[in-house]
């Protein structure tokens, strides 16, 4: 019960590594607000359902409000939401394509940062972790707008640690390879492949592989830990 009586938020969860956070951050005894533009507002034991879009700053006011006003403190941020959109180059890219995943993928962990931050340095203590990704780390031809947002994460996650440190709050940062959730499943099954190909493990990950590394950087586990990159990718940004 790594989480007891923690209050947290988990964005992009409804599906995919999102929901498997939300699920094992409640196991571990959190109160947890899965929050995703696709959600069905609903209370769920100690599971709260809410919809969230996170390129829209008033709906992250809406949402940090009532938790605010119910328990009075924010423990954990879990800046999950995001999708790849799109695999064009730079000069390919359809400039809408670029800009809507930019909005969600970067802009949306900052919004959540902006609005959650506040809450947390009244209580002089909280966790945020980043989803960011192993492409926002290294290059990779094509994923150009993914790929900027993620680094942009990455550099924003570091900046955040240096910030907030004194107020007790530590900021880190996820970074997946291929992990098998709907939203891989839907893209070309060659990418996957060679993505696999890649990877030195020999598999796509799950997504409780990284609902664990987000568990730990959230816990007390990691109390002296902060500006990190935790990668959790079966070895493909060392391939």
């Amino acid at each position: 019960m790594r989480l007891t009586d923690k209050i947290a938020i988990v964005t992009g969860a409804a599906s995919g590594i999102g929901a498997a956070t939300a699920e094992r951050f409640a196991a571990e005894g959190a109160v947890v607000y899965a929050a995703d533009i696709a959600a069905d507002p609903r209370d769920d034991g100690r599971t709260f359902h809410r919809r969230l879009d996170v390129a829209d700053l008033n709906s992250w006011g809406t949402l940090v409000a009532e938790i605010a006003d119910r328990h009075g403190r924010i423990d954990v941020l879990f800046n999950c939401a995001g999708f790849v959109g799109s695999y064009d180059s730079l000069t390919e890219i359809d400039l809408d394509d670029w800009h809507r995943i930019v909005a969600v993928n970067q802009t949306g962990v900052f919004y959540g940062m902006r609005s959650v931050i506040p809450v947390m340095r009244q209580a002089r203590a909280g966790a945020v972790v980043n989803m960011s990704s192993a492409w926002g780390l290294i290059g990779s031809a094509g994923v150009s707008a993914y790929q900027a947002a993620k680094g942009a994460v990455t550099v924003m996650t570091k900046n955040a640690a240096m910030s907030y440190a004194a107020d007790g709050i530590r900021v880190n940062s996820v970074h997946p390879g291929l992990i098998t959730t709907p939203m891989t499943d839907a893209q070309d099954p060659e990418i996957s492949a060679e993505l696999v190909r890649q990877t030195p493990l020999g598999r796509a990950g799950r997504a409780d592989e990284v609902a664990s590394a987000a568990l730990f950087l959230a816990s007390d586990e990691a109390s002296f830990i902060t500006g990190a990159q935790l990668v959790v990718d079966g070895g493909l940004i060392v391939h």
